[in-house]
């Protein structure tokens, strides 16, 4: 299961529900973005970030 590499953010499971109440499963996936990514050491990595925490502006992209 893909994992955000910063908030940890994975997929959600629940039911869906229609007016009559019917519930059927349903899975809401993280909108993930592959990157690149340097780390403490300065090597270059590839990892799996969620779109909301690129947004934030605090990763140091490769």
């Amino acid at each position: 299961m893909a994992k955000c590499y910063i908030t940890g953010k994975s997929i959600l499971s629940g039911n869906r529900r229609s007016h009559a109440l019917n519930a059927t499963r349903h899975l809401w996936k993280t909108n993930l973005q592959t990157v690149h990514i340097k780390d403490e050491n300065g090597n270059v990595k590839k990892v799996k970030v969620s779109a909301r925490a690129l947004k934030k502006g605090t990763l140091v992209r490769a």
